[in-house]
């Protein structure tokens, strides 16, 4: 794996470590939304660096995500890509916390955020570290 390609990797961990830290707190549901997509982000991005591709200046998951399969056999639930790619924008706007169809994420919604992150930087760092 290349320098560039851990560095990705790193910055996604940390995303995942802040949400280890902040996950159990009903009030920063939103937070843990983004951090999840910054963190499935950054691991996507990784993949890309580590094949000597451009890395698009994009928080798009799906798009990130259409980009992957031209180097790893990588399946994801693309349900739940959707989801966590549109809460990244809607984090980012103070009107917009009506996040999910019954309101802000509950705490029950960012432990499947998390799970699905976890995963999938887990699976791609196992995958690149055999490089």
């Amino acid at each position: 794996m290349n320098e560039n390609a851990k560095q990705w990797l790193d910055g996604a961990l940390m995303d995942l470590c802040s949400i280890e830290k902040i996950m159990d707190d009903a009030y920063l549901t939103p937070v843990v939304c983004f951090h999840s997509q910054q963190c499935v982000e950054k691991t996507l991005k990784a993949v890309l660096e580590d094949c000597g591709c451009d890395v698009p200046k994009t928080h798009d998951l799906v798009r990130l995500y259409g980009l992957i399969p031209n180097y790893i056999n990588l399946l994801m639930d693309s349900d739940l890509l959707h989801v966590i790619s549109d809460l990244y924008i809607e984090t980012r706007y103070p009107g917009e916390f009506d996040l999910m169809p019954d309101g802000k994420p509950t705490l029950e919604d960012v432990k499947v955020f998390y799970e699905f992150s976890q995963e999938v930087h887990g699976t791609i760092q196992a995958i690149l570290s055999k490089r």
